[in-house]
């Protein structure tokens, strides 16, 4: 039986000098005894995906939303295929196996209902503005259960990190940011085409020839290109050519299906949605439904943070029946 220590001594042995190690972890916010099984970071993936938020993601949209089909993505799909692909290539590098699934696990727990619409529409309406990847570090710090889930300070680096220009701390965190835009270029396309708002043929030819004709190819082509040129390096990056590729469809996308496409037509109302919810609980806040508990939290926060918290955690479904329920009549049963 391999108790943590045993485990702690195999990472040692085993993982690549530039790993990060459960054993130097730099710690929890509030101090905690180690548990006697598992590793500090090991413990963190497993907070992650017994959380409550963690549950919500297969609820949320990823790019339709509010989706009909059974095999379009939801941003909890999205979640498990980031942490797929970060722990082969973490593997592969042999950096930490664990710390980089709970980074990959945790990255988008702040997400909003409706996507990046939700989190354009929270952007325009609290002051400070919003992202999700902040937000996603406030779940796992504060929102999560009666105090956040008092996660190692490279998670949440990484979590924090994951977007935007600051590079995450660790290997593993900057393994998960590259790995969160393989994943997600590659399952856009496919659900992209599921849903009939691209064609084949429209595929942008020299880098579809470069990277792979499907899915799968384009996968095996990016990672592989990802780990080779990440080999005992102190940073974690893809060749420039297969980098620009990789870039070139992200703009495609943009270009065809996150801006303008079918598929987008509704982000105006999910917008409105959001915005009438939130002046409507600012300008009524005794009609939250909510415990106890997090009427006290909201002294804390200020009112405009707290509906903020509030709506981004809500799941496409939720939102769309409370804003039914708050704003359209119901028929009258005499």
């Amino acid at each position: 039986m391999f108790l943590r220590k045993d485990l702690e001594q195999r990472e040692e042995q085993l993982l690549s000098p530039l790993a990060s190690l459960s054993s130097k972890s730099r710690g929890r916010r509030e101090p905690e005894n180690e548990c006697d099984v598992r590793t500090s970071f090991q413990r963190d993936r497993d907070r992650i995906i017994h959380s409550k938020a963690f549950r919500r993601l297969k609820h949320k949209t990823q790019v339709f939303i509010a989706p009909g089909g059974d095999h379009y993505r939801t941003r909890l799909t999205h979640t498990l295929e980031v942490a797929q692909v970060a722990r082969t290539a973490s593997r592969a590098l042999l950096l930490n196996e664990d710390l980089t699934e709970a980074i990959a696990l945790g990255h988008d727990l702040g997400h909003t209902p409706f996507g990046h619409a939700g989190e354009e529409a929270l952007a325009e309406l609290i002051p400070g503005g919003f992202k999700h990847n902040e937000q996603s570090l406030r779940v796992v710090d504060f929102l999560e259960g009666e105090k956040g889930l008092n996660l190692t300070f490279e998670v949440r680096d990484g979590i924090l990190n994951h977007t935007g220009d600051t590079e995450p701390l660790t290997l593993e965190g900057q393994l998960v940011k590259i790995c969160d835009r393989i994943a997600y270029i590659n399952h856009d396309i496919d659900d992209a085409l599921r849903a009939g708002i691209l064609q084949v043929e429209q595929l942008p030819a020299y880098e579809i020839k470069l990277l792979g004709q499907n899915g799968s190819e384009r996968l095996n082509t990016m990672v592989r290109d990802l780990i080779e040129n990440s080999w005992r390096k102190s940073h974690i990056s893809m060749s420039v050519k297969l980098r620009g590729a990789m870039e070139d469809l992200r703009n495609f996308l943009f270009k065809h299906v996150y801006i303008g496409s079918a598929a987008k037509k509704e982000e105006e109302k999910a917008k409105r949605i959001i915005k009438m919810l939130y002046n409507f609980w600012l300008e009524n806040p005794e009609k939250f439904p909510l415990y106890v508990n997090f009427r006290a939290q909201r002294q804390d926060v200020g009112l405009e943070r707290f509906v903020c918290d509030y709506i981004a955690g809500m799941t496409d479904q939720y939102i769309i029946s409370l804003y039914q329920d708050i704003f359209l009549p119901k028929p009258w049963k005499g």
